[in-house]
């Protein structure tokens, strides 16, 4: 159909153009920015258990070649990186204690870099410092260490203290300042476990030696759902996951380090149990699936909220 602007409708329509314009609203002022949003806590129930993973915090770091992939080759390195959609000349690095609420117990593991990060992802999350019954350290790194003290004094004043006892002994005779600073004035109240053993009802220790020598995961089960603590069996969810085989500068023992992350990561893929990495993509819950000679890493979508 065709429409014809007669002289008629054309006057009309110019006598209606200011009515028009009247009733438009008037163009709101744009606000201002405000930066990125921060969530620093994301909880999920797992059967009659909460877990709450924190983001004690992030930064970017360049050069993650220098870290990752030693062994890798440069095309290699840049491929994988290219298919995932991330650049080769810097990397997001996050760090990620758990907060797990047994219902009798609220069990926090690793603390951070330092205790200020790890305090404000828990107050995020409702939770007070003092209100921690345990705490379980996976490793002696100084990014899970960082947040036992501040000022001094132990940030969670009122909890035991867990950890390996083969990781223990090896830090303890290592000259290690951050240890000896933040751990050893906690001995008291530290107990030992290896290898399947127990830190509550529900929550098992699994060794997954290599990045350091008594490194544990943590399997956390209850009302037959299951996730399991991977700490820092693998660093970055590419050049760590998908290539498990990937060197990694801060693996003590490199061959080690691979064999168990081809170890737990075939565990997790075979009975698809998901899994909390401590420096994963924050919120830092995800699940692997085998995929050629290595694995794809899935994050996690809204699973933890069905019924």
């Amino acid at each position: 159909m065709t429409i014809r602007l007669t002289r008629r409708r054309a006057i009309a329509a110019a006598a209606a153009a200011p009515m028009v314009a009247a009733a438009a609203p008037a163009a709101m002022a744009a606000a201002p920015l405000q930066g990125p949003s921060s969530r620093l806590a994301n909880r999920f129930a797992l059967g009659t258990f909460e877990v709450t993973a924190l983001m004690a915090g992030t930064r970017t770091v360049p050069n993650p070649k220098e870290i990752f992939g030693l062994n890798a080759s440069e095309e290699d390195f840049a491929a994988a990186s290219a298919a995932a959609f991330i650049p080769t000349d810097k990397a997001q690095f996050f760090f990620t204690p758990t907060l797990v609420n047994t219902g009798a117990e609220l069990i926090l593991f690793d603390t951070g870099v330092a205790a200020a990060g790890t305090v404000a992802a828990l107050e995020q999350a409702g939770v007070t410092p003092d209100q921690v019954d345990v705490v379980v350290l996976t490793h002696m790194h100084g990014d899970h260490i960082g947040g036992l003290m501040a000022d001094g004094a132990p940030t969670f004043a009122n909890a035991r203290y867990v950890t390996g006892a083969i990781e223990h002994n090896h830090w303890s005779k290592a000259g290690n300042e951050g240890f000896d600073k933040s751990v050893k004035p906690l001995n008291d109240k530290m107990t030992f476990l290896d290898d399947g053993g127990s830190v509550a009802s529900g929550v098992t220790a699994v060794l997954a030696h290599g990045h350091t020598p008594g490194h544990m995961g943590y399997m956390i089960e209850s009302g037959g759902e299951r996730v399991m603590l991977i700490a820092d069996t693998a660093n970055h969810f590419i050049w760590s996951v998908q290539n498990p085989d990937w060197e990694v500068r801060f693996d003590a023992d490199k061959a080690q380090a691979a064999a168990t992350r081809r170890k737990v990561f075939g565990m997790l893929a075979a009975d698809k149990v998901p899994f909390i990495g401590y420096h994963m993509p924050f919120p830092a819950l995800g699940y692997v699936a085998a995929d050629g000679d290595g694995f794809r890493y899935v994050p996690a979508s809204y699973q933890t909220m069905l019924d």
